[in-house]
C-alpha cells in the first residue's frame, strides 16, 4: 500500500470496528506512526504512542508492589504504567515492536492477543496496533516470533510521491521540495548504508525545515542529493511569468521545453493559486499550453492546495461555471472538484 491507501484503510477499520491488531511493516522514514496518528485524529480518537523497543519488560509489565500487612500481606499488586489507557477510545500504538528484544515482544504478545497484561485490562474502545521495520532495509530488528506474528493482521507500506506531494502540500512544504520530487520521485526514498544522511519522507520534512532557516540540506538528506536539489532550484529562473498567468495575463506566456522546468511550472501555479479566478486562469494556460497530462496533474495539486488553505469553496465555484473545464472533466472523473 501507499501512505494514502494506508490511511484509508485504517481509518475504514475503525469505521467498521474491527479490533484485529494490525502490523504495518515499512522501511525507516516512510512515515508509519505520523499515518496512524493522523488516521486517529481524523477519527476522533485517542493516540498513545509506545515506542517498545525502548522499554524493559516490567516498563509494559509494571512493578509488584507488596501489600502493607494491615491490607492482609503476603502478596504484592502490579502496578501498570501510566502511559497505559484507563478510559476512553483511541489506538494504543506499538511501534519499533521488532527492534524490541524476544523477552520484550514477549510481553507485548499477551497485550496484542489478550488486550491485557497481569492484572491491566485495556479498555473496550481501544484498537491495538503495531509498526516494524524490515530486515532487507538494514534495520536493527530481532526476528517476531511466529506465535506473536499470528496475532496480527499484517500490512506494508511504501513510499509514494503523489501521496507525499499531497500530504506536504497540506503541510505548507516548499515549492521547490515538492517539485523536485516530481521531477525525480526516485529520491523520494532511497536508503544510503554508507552515510548517515540520505533521502526519505522524514527526512525531507527535516531539510524543508532547514531551506527555510537558510540552511543547507545536507545533514536532513546528504550531500549528493541536497547538491542536486540546489542546481534543480536554480532552474526558477527560467520560470515563465507565473503571477502574469494567474492574473489572466499569460497569453503570450510561452511554454518552458525543459522537462524540469515544466514541473517547477506546474507546481508552482498550484500552490500559487489564491483565488477561485487564479485557478480558471491557470487552467486555462495550462490547456492552451501543455499537454493533457500535465494540466491532471496540475488540477490534482491545485485542489490539495487550495483545500490547504480552506478555499475549496470557491476553486469549486469558478471552476465549475468554467465552460472548458466541465468538458475537460467529462473524460477525467477522477478530477471533479465538489464544495
Amino acid at each position: 500500500m501507499n501512505p494514502s491507501e494506508l490511511l484509508a484503510y485504517l481509518s475504514s477499520v475503525v469505521a467498521n470496528d474491527i479490533r484485529t491488531s494490525l502490523m504495518i511493516w515499512g522501511a525507516p522514514g516512510v512515515g508509519k506512526s505520523s499515518i496512524v496518528a493522523q488516521a486517529a485524529l481524523q477519527s476522533g480518537l485517542e493516540f498513545v504512542d509506545v515506542r517498545v523497543s525502548q522499554l524493559a519488560p516490567t516498563d509494559l509489565r509494571g512493578l509488584p508492589v507488596p501489600e502493607r500487612l494491615e491490607q492482609g500481606g503476603g502478596i504484592s499488586r502490579w502496578y501498570p504504567p501510566e502511559f497505559l489507557p484507563r478510559d476512553g477510545a483511541g489506538i494504543l500504538f506499538l511501534d519499533e515492536l521488532n527492534m524490541a528484544a524476544p523477552s520484550m515482544q514477549g510481553v507485548a504478545q499477551q497485550l496484542i492477543l489478550d488486550r491485557r497484561i497481569g492484572n491491566y485490562q485495556l479498555p473496550d474502545g481501544w484498537f491495538v496496533w503495531a509498526a516494524g521495520n524490515r530486515k532487507e532495509d538494514r534495520a536493527s530488528v530481532f526476528d517476531m516470533p511466529t506465535a506473536l506474528a499470528n496475532r496480527f493482521a499484517h500490512i506494508e507500506i511504501s513510499p509514494d510521491v503523489a501521496s507525499f506531494k499531497s500530504y506536504a502540500i497540506a503541510q505548507g512544504v516548499s515549492e521547490h521540495i515538492i517539485s523536485f520530487l516530481a521531477f525525480r520521485p526516485e529520491l523520494l526514498h532511497r536508503v544510503d548504508p554508507a552515510q548517515p544522511a540520505w533521502p526519505s519522507p522524514r527526512s525531507w520534512f527535516m531539510a524543508d525545515r532547514l531551506l527555510k532557516a537558510g540552511m543547507s540540506a545536507d545533514s536532513a538528506v546528504g550531500a549528493a542529493v541536497s547538491a542536486e536539489l540546489s542546481a534543480f532550484t536554480k532552474l526558477y529562473k527560467k520560470l515563465p511569468n507565473v503571477e502574469a498567468i494567474l492574473e489572466g495575463n499569460g497569453e503570450k506566456v510561452p511554454c518552458p521545453t525543459e522537462l524540469s522546468v515544466k514541473y517547477a511550472t506546474t507546481i508552482s501555479l498550484a500552490l500559487r493559486a489564491r483565488s477561485g479566478e487564479h485557478a480558471v486562469n491557470s487552467f486555462r494556460w495550462m490547456t492552451s499550453k501543455m499537454t493533457t497530462e500535465w494540466t491532471r496533474t496540475f488540477i490534482h495539486d491545485l485542489r490539495q492546495s487550495m483545500l490547504s488553505k480552506g478555499l475549496q469553496g470557491p476553486l469549486a465555484v469558478a471552476l465549475l461555471a468554467e465552460p472548458s473545464f466541465k468538458s475537460f472533466v467529462e473524460d477525467y472523473h477522477e478530477l471533479q472538484v465538489t464544495t
